[in-house]
C-alpha cells in the first residue's frame, strides 16, 4: 500500500466516526487502479451500463474472442462493424459508443496517452466527447485507471445507498447532502467511495449467509 493510502486511511479513522466504523467492518483497502489499460477500462464502463455483472462479462468475453486475441485496442474495436460488434451481444447503440470513442481515440480527440496529466474536471471534459461516456462514467475512469483520490461520485447509486444505510438517512440522499456528509472525507473521497460500495457487498454476504446461501 502506498504512502499516500496510507494517509488517506489515517485521515478517513480521525475525521468520521461512520467511516471508521465502515472501514473496520470492510478491512483493508484493496483498490488497484489499472493505469496501464485505460482504453480497455473505458470499453468496460461502456459494455457495463445497465446489464448484470454477469452479462457484462460475458460480452466482453465475446469481444475479446473476435478480436482474435489482440486485446481491446482503439485499432481492434475501429476494424470491427457495427454487425460484428453486435453478435457478441452489444445493442445497437452500445456498438455505437464503442467505434465512437475508437475513432476519437484514433482521431486524438481524446488523447489516452496524455489524459493522466489533466486535472480531474479537465479529464471529464474531455472523456465526455465520447458518445455514451457521461460524468459517471468518467468518474470511473478517474478511480479506476487514473488512481485519482479525492472523486465523489454523487450520481452512483450504490454510493449513495451506502450514505443513506450507514448514516441513518431516510431517504436516498441528493447531491447537496452527498457532498455535506462526505465533506469530512476530503481530500480522499474516492478511498470513502470505495468503502460505501464494499459495505454493500458485505451487507449482501450477511444477508446471504443469514438465509442460508453461499457466498
Amino acid at each position: 500500500m502506498s504512502n499516500h493510502h496510507e494517509t488517506a486511511l489515517a485521515h478517513l479513522r480521525a475525521s468520521d466516526p461512520v467511516m471508521r466504523r465502515l472501514m473496520e467492518a470492510v478491512g483493508p483497502f484493496t483498490l488497484r487502479p489499472e493505469r496501464r489499460r485505460r482504453f480497455s477500462v473505458l470499453v468496460r464502463s461502456i459494455i457495463s451500463q445497465q446489464v448484470s455483472t454477469a452479462a457484462s462479462r460475458t460480452i466482453r468475453g465475446r469481444l475479446e474472442g473476435i478480436l482474435d486475441g489482440s486485446g481491446l485496442t482503439a485499432e481492434g474495436i475501429a476494424g470491427l462493424s457495427g454487425p460484428q460488434l453486435r453478435s457478441v451481444g452489444l445493442s445497437r447503440q452500445k456498438a455505437s459508443y464503442l467505434l465512437d470513442l475508437a475513432g476519437k481515440c484514433l482521431d486524438g480527440t481524446v488523447r489516452l496517452d496524455r489524459i493522466g496529466r489533466l486535472d480531474d474536471e479537465a479529464v471529464v471534459e474531455m472523456l465526455t466527447q465520447v458518445k455514451g461516456i457521461g460524468r459517471w462514467t468518467a468518474e470511473m475512469f478517474l478511480i479506476f485507471s487514473l488512481g485519482r483520490l479525492d472523486v465523489l461520485p454523487v450520481g452512483d447509486l450504490g454510493v449513495r445507498t451506502a450514505i443513506r444505510d450507514s448514516y441513518g438517512l431516510d431517504d436516498l440522499p441528493d447531491k447537496k447532502t452527498c457532498l455535506e456528509i462526505a465533506r469530512p472525507w476530503r481530500p480522499y473521497a474516492t478511498v470513502g467511495s470505495w468503502y460505501c460500495w464494499r459495505s454493500l457487498d458485505l451487507k449482501r454476504n450477511v444477508v446471504q449467509v443469514a438465509r442460508g446461501y453461499p457466498t
